[in-house]
């Protein structure tokens, strides 16, 4: 493994990865209701790691030739997102949130998963991140050294999706509060309508 491959992966997956997001804002509301933590991390992980090997792959240019692709995309997920943030105001109107154990089994965690997938794959930006920013990152390495720099971008999921999901528990004394939980639903509503106008009004690319 080349080692100054692996850590710009690292840092190039860090930033992109960190940076404020639906997802990121699902993940952190599975942490703190104790739901379907693991699966929902997999998930992330699986799907992040799976995207960044194809941009290494060469698959970025194939991308950035369906801008019809993206656009449905962009309309899929911005109906998405306003979906989701008027389930969030609902939660934050009956005070449907909180800490207490669900029975919800299987199928609770079906639709978690499901959701997950979704803020994932219907945001036309984390193909354009992950595929073609990173893949065209990539293309300074040669040989092993490209998959090097994958490796570090993979190894920058894997940690922040697991810091952000398992670490949400330290929050967990200030949601125990019926109050912090509408508060942090109206916040989630507010981020997702905002994310969707800026999907629909800004270009990609």
């Amino acid at each position: 493994m080349q080692t100054s491959a692996y850590l710009a992966g690292l840092a190039a997956g860090a930033g992109l990865i960190i940076a404020i997001g639906a997802q990121n804002a699902f993940v952190l509301r599975q942490g703190l209701q104790r739901r379907h933590v693991g699966p929902v991390v997999l998930v992330c992980i699986v799907a992040d790691a799976a995207l960044i090997l194809l941009g290494v792959a060469g698959m970025g240019l194939l991308v950035k030739q369906m801008p019809a692709l993206l656009q449905v995309l962009r309309y899929a997920g911005a109906a998405f997102l306003l979906a989701y943030g008027a389930l969030a105001l609902r939660r934050a109107w009956n005070g449907e949130s909180g800490l207490q154990p669900t029975a919800d089994g299987s199928a609770g965690r079906r639709r978690a998963l499901l959701a997950c997938l979704a803020f994932t794959l219907l945001n036309p930006h984390v193909y354009l991140d992950t595929v073609v920013l990173l893949g065209s990152l990539s293309t300074h390495y040669e040989g092993a050294g490209r998959w090097s720099f994958a490796g570090g971008a993979c190894t920058a999921s894997v940690l922040w999706f697991t810091a952000l999901g398992y670490g949400a528990r330290a929050l967990l004394p200030v949601f125990r509060s019926p109050l912090a939980w509408r508060v942090f639903d109206v916040l989630v509503a507010a981020f997702m309508f905002v994310l969707a106008v800026l999907l629909l009004t800004q270009p990609l690319g």
